[in-house]
């Protein structure tokens, strides 16, 4: 058995050796010509990066942004491909700690646009979301509501998440570009203190009809 895995392994990394050997030997036959066409398609790629990101920006993406309507939410879902909207009250404190939490993600991901919107102001939309505890975070992809986040549940049910859990989330979501490791989440691996594992994963979406039991979230 041991010879057999010592095998596999061998050859794996006999393969990847190879492979490396390959793009090498094609790196070597490249021309100036050749070279010329990689650093300006490289340099295309950078140019249309950095023009996207300018767009973000001007679009007022990088920042947690107020919404003074329920009207302007429909009207930013459908101008943005991506979407995280906050629902909130101003006297409930679990808002206020996540607020911080969107700031920073907001300005690492531009490509997302970040909103909040006072539960107060949107009846009509609170009611249409069925959104019943707050806080709740909307996640909407190219004008659907995807996913949802009610209360802190999915964050490690506790107040003091890191800010690489919610963005750990919200790449669950789909709805931020996330580079980490989905299939572990950054509190669960760090604290090892019984906080409540993430079940959602790989099951199914949260929705709103789940409801959430936390303590500190107010019922509408």
């Amino acid at each position: 058995m041991e010879g057999m895995i010592e095998n596999h392994v061998l050859q794996a990394a006999k393969a990847v050796e190879e492979k490396l050997d390959a793009e090498i030997n094609r790196l070597d036959k490249m021309d100036d010509d050749d070279l010329e066409a990689l650093r300006e398609k490289r340099k295309q790629a950078l140019k249309k990066a950095q023009a996207q990101k300018q767009e973000w920006l001007s679009n007022g993406h990088g920042v947690l942004n107020e919404l003074p309507s329920e009207k302007d939410f429909f009207e930013e879902c459908k101008a943005n491909k991506l979407v995280v909207c906050h629902f909130y009250k101003s006297t409930t404190v679990r808002c206020q700690i996540l607020d911080k939490h969107l700031e920073i993600i907001a300005r690492k991901h531009l490509e997302t646009k970040f909103l909040k919107l006072n539960v107060e102001k949107a009846p009509f939309l609170t009611q249409r979301l069925k959104i019943r505890v707050i806080p709740t975070l909307s996640c909407v992809i190219d004008g659907k509501t995807k996913d949802y986040i009610v209360g802190f549940t999915d964050l490690g049910n506790c107040d003091d998440f890191s800010t690489e859990m919610l963005e750990w989330r919200l790449g669950c979501g789909q709805v931020i570009h996330y580079s980490g490791d989905l299939m572990n989440p950054p509190d669960v691996q760090k604290s090892g203190d019984g906080r409540k594992p993430m079940t959602f994963l790989g099951k199914q979406k949260k929705t709103i009809r789940d409801g959430d039991s936390d303590g500190d979230s107010d019922d509408e």
